[in-house]
Parts: structure tokens; sequence; C-alpha cells
């Protein structure tokens, strides 16, 4: 039985507003620099929607792969080939039922305060697709204390 879950969001001023609808593929936090930076916190918390599932309103402006709006730089949804990606702080109800990360990117630098999420596979870096596994992750987990280089 298909979820038909509807979750809407916008950017700060409301101008852009969004809705996806059903599962997400997959939901994840990255500690990678550019993440960092776009976010202004620590980390991103994201999940990524089939681009069938997700309808858009407003005008959105972008740099390099980031969308925002034009008007209060809020972050929306970056739309890919064939999936959307959403910040899952840019959704209107808190908190969010069933959007539990079960990743975690660029673990070399997420800072030494934070823990990683119990259950969730630890990465060094990006994820690998390539259809081996249900959420396309085939790169093989970071044992816990593994050191990495601080790169990217």
């Amino acid at each position: 039985m298909p979820n038909d879950t509807r979750r809407s969001g916008s950017c700060l001023c409301g101008g852009i507003q969004f809705s996806v609808t059903g599962d997400p593929f997959r939901i994840g936090l990255c500690h990678c620099k550019d993440c960092r930076k776009a976010s202004g916190s620590t980390f991103s918390a994201f999940a990524v929607w089939p681009l069938e599932a997700f309808e858009t309103t407003g005008l959105v402006s972008s740099y390099g792969d980031r969308s925002f709006c034009p008007t209060c730089g809020g972050r929306v949804p970056l739309v890919r080939e064939n999936e959307v990606e959403v910040t899952i702080g840019s959704l209107d109800e808190v908190p969010t039922e069933g959007l539990e990360p079960s990743y975690e990117l660029w673990i070399n630098r997420r800072e030494h305060w934070l823990q990683p999420l119990p259950g969730a596979r630890q990465f060094e870096h990006d994820r690998v697709e390539d259809g081996s596994t249900n959420d396309g992750l085939t790169a093989e987990p970071v044992s816990e204390g593994a050191e990495t280089p601080l790169s990217a």
C-alpha cells in the first residue's frame, strides 16, 4: 500500500512553497564543508524524494548546486534530474515523524562533540551509488575510531 503522506515546506519568507508526497528514497546527515557553509550549522539533515513526488511554486535562485530564495536567502529543495533533495529543517511540521537519517556523510568533518547517530551507517566521504543495496549505498561503513584525513 503506497504511502500518501504529504509534507509541505517553504523558505523563510514563504515566497517559495513546496510539498513532497510519500516516502523518501533516503534520509541522511552531511558534515561536508559545503553543507556546513550553506546551512550555517555543523551539518545538514536532508531527505531525497523522487521528482514526481515534488511540487513547488515561487522563484528560485541557485549557486552551484544549492537552491535558495532570492528574497530571504532561505534554502529550498535542490531539484536534480530524477530526484529532489529537501533539507529537513525547511519542512513546516516538526518534529518530522518518519524522517530519521539512516546514514551520515563526511564523518571526518563531524564535530568531536557530536556522537554518531545510533544505527546509522557512517561514511568518510560521499556515498557511492550502484544499486547493490536498497538505499543505493555501497561504500563500507567506517569503524568507530577510524582515523581519516581532513579534506574537502
